[in-house]
């Protein structure tokens, strides 16, 4: 899976997403780009993008309830760090994807690979 913090400039494209004032802390955006679904949290004023599907059972992610830098599954209870998309609980083994996010003159933009 794509880890955002382990990326340079070269390996991604960054899309503009929304303008920030969109995104108020504690709030989420959802997102397809490319045709992959991607969720954006604004984390007490930091914005992180994950993929928006759970790679236990591929059922939606973003919908679930947030506790610091975690997000459970409001399926299973699978939680996966929103920074890294590490997969931290079971039933959920395996990482999501998680994008580099920037924001450039008040716009969201996320980093998709090339």
């Amino acid at each position: 899976m794509f880890n955002y913090t382990q990326y340079d400039e070269s390996q991604v494209d960054f899309i503009e997403i929304a303008p920030l004032s969109e995104l108020p802390p504690g709030e989420r955006l959802f997102v397809e780009i490319e045709g992959q679904p991607i969720v954006l949290f604004n984390i007490a004023g930091r914005v992180f993008a994950i993929g928006d599907v759970c790679t236990h059972d591929n059922g939606p992610l973003g919908d679930g309830e947030v506790e610091g830098h975690e997000v459970i599954c409001p399926r299973h209870g699978a939680r996966f760090d929103l920074r890294t998309g590490q997969a931290l609980l079971l039933p959920a083994v395996v990482d999501i994807p998680a994008y580099p996010v920037r924001v450039r003159e008040g716009q969201i933009e996320v980093g998709i690979p090339k």
